[in-house]
């Protein structure tokens, strides 16, 4: 049994615990195929626990008399935006993710100013600001000077997960509000190009391991990406000319069509891209992924027979993904009186 896969067995012995046509060349995913369960090591389901360690200052009764129906109020607020527009789940998703790998989870990205994180490279495409927004208005309403952007954002995260199809877990509250945001810091987040070592070593930083790495993911089951972020895959790989060989030719076919230019976009699952399920694992057996992150945790044998694993357990990835996402939420989060605030307005900090 190889180390990668000792390590999965070890980490889920312990946890008690983003719209375009779809890719019409290949079958859905609705059985298992032998494919799938290359590589592939039965695991033990993971469960997510309400008694899971959050740190000093969370908790799941944070608002329970300051703020009672909290949770109800932002669950119907995704709802109602949702039935709107779909692919906002993989917005809020996307959004959260940006916003607690910079300086953790801390609604920094919210910042609307000059020079603010909203500015940087990595966040022109971000998405789901007026759901955040909404929410905080009418919590506001309810909730007057109570409850923190980021306890929003990352609950929200949480129901738009649902909503679509993903997993439930459990959100601890009790985190406060950054007072800073920078454009520049925005370069340490992933843009689909790196290698497999400089994200692993980003994980790492945040308390992330390999695990979580391939379990979040996951998040591209559902949403999209810009024609831009892949063009050099299959038009110009490393300067050649010519496309990344390790692209499926059929898959390969369909994106020279889809992504001639690059504004157009392109679903992250081209099989089922409005179902959260594990089809994007088996994508990448098939040499289907679109970023060339994606299809490198396929190939990289350190990931390799994490990706099977999910691509031949689905309730597993399922599972795991609720976890990973409980524990990316609790990145570095602001708890302190002196360290953050609760804004009144996500967008600005308070006024004094």
């Amino acid at each position: 049994m190889n180390l990668i896969v000792s390590l999965l067995l070890v980490l889920l012995a312990v946890v008690h615990l983003n719209a375009s046509s779809s890719y019409p060349e290949h079958d859905r995913h609705d059985e298992e195929t032998d494919e799938s369960w290359e590589g592939a090591t039965t695991l033990t389901l993971p469960t997510i626990s309400d008694d899971l360690s959050f740190g000093e200052f969370l908790s799941n009764s944070y608002y329970h008399r300051s703020c009672p129906d909290l949770e109800g109020i932002i669950s119907r607020k995704v709802k109602q935006w949702l039935k709107k527009d779909y692919s906002l789940a993989a917005g809020l998703m996307r959004l959260h993710f940006h916003d607690c790998a910079i300086r953790g989870c801390d609604a920094s990205i919210l910042l609307n100013h000059e020079g603010s994180e909203r500015e940087g490279l990595a966040s022109k495409t971000l998405r789901g600001f007026e759901v955040i927004d909404d929410i905080k208005a009418e919590v506001e309403k309810k909730c007057p000077r109570t409850v923190s952007c980021a306890d929003i954002l990352t609950a929200a995260t949480r129901d738009a997960t649902v909503q679509v199809g993903g997993p439930y877990w459990a959100v601890p509250y009790g985190r406060k509000d950054g007072k800073v945001s920078i454009a520049k810091e925005t370069e340490k987040v992933p843009m689909g190009h790196e290698d497999l070592t400089s994200l692993l070593e980003i994980f790492q930083s945040q308390g992330l391991n390999v695990l979580d790495l391939v379990a979040l993911s996951g998040a591209h089951t559902i949403g999209r990406s810009s024609c831009e972020s892949v063009q050099h895959r299959i038009f110009n790989f490393r300067r050649t000319g010519k496309p990344d060989p390790s692209l499926d030719a059929q898959y390969l076919s369909y994106l020279e069509r889809k992504c001639r230019w690059a504004s157009e976009y392109a679903d992250l699952d081209a099989v089922t891209p409005h179902k959260f399920d594990a089809a994007y694992y088996i994508n990448l057996q098939k040499k289907m992924g679109l970023l060339s992150t994606d299809q490198m945790l396929y190939s990289d044998p350190r990931t390799k027979s994490l990706v099977s694993a999910f691509a031949s357990q689905p309730s597993v990835f399922h599972q795991q993904f609720g976890v990973s996402m409980a524990k990316l939420g609790n990145v570095q989060v602001v708890t302190g009186q002196n360290e953050g605030e609760i804004r009144t307005n996500c967008n600005f900090v308070n006024s004094h």
